[in-house]
């Protein structure tokens, strides 16, 4: 296995780990929803243009739906969210890399 990959896989497990912890956070809200609720105009949030997709119900609250202990939602909803985005990032990689002519290590 060569450094690239080794970092990689470091990284991916770090994500992954950061995951599985989170929900040990703080339910309070973050600093703008607190600012927006403390103002008053967080009722006046309206909804994102992610929140239209299909599959975006499955992981509303930050919560996997379809599990009944909350803390394993989280966790669950951080890992595919993890996953995904790795995912994505993965594959635009190998696309730009192959349109560049790149060879792969």
């Amino acid at each position: 296995m060569g450094a690239r990959s080794r970092w990689v896989l470091a990284g991916l497990g770090l994500a992954l780990l950061v995951a599985i912890v989170s929900p040990l956070a703080s339910p309070d809200p973050d600093g703008l929803e607190r600012v927006a609720t403390d103002q008053g105009f967080a009722h006046r949030e309206a909804p994102s243009w992610a929140e239209k997709l299909p599959f975006a119900e499955w992981f509303a609250g930050y919560e996997l739906r379809g599990l009944s202990d909350p803390a394993a939602a989280k966790i669950a909803a951080g890992i595919a969210g993890t996953l995904a985005v790795f995912g994505l990032a993965w594959g635009a990689g190998a696309v730009l890399a192959r349109a560049r002519g790149a060879k792969r290590p």
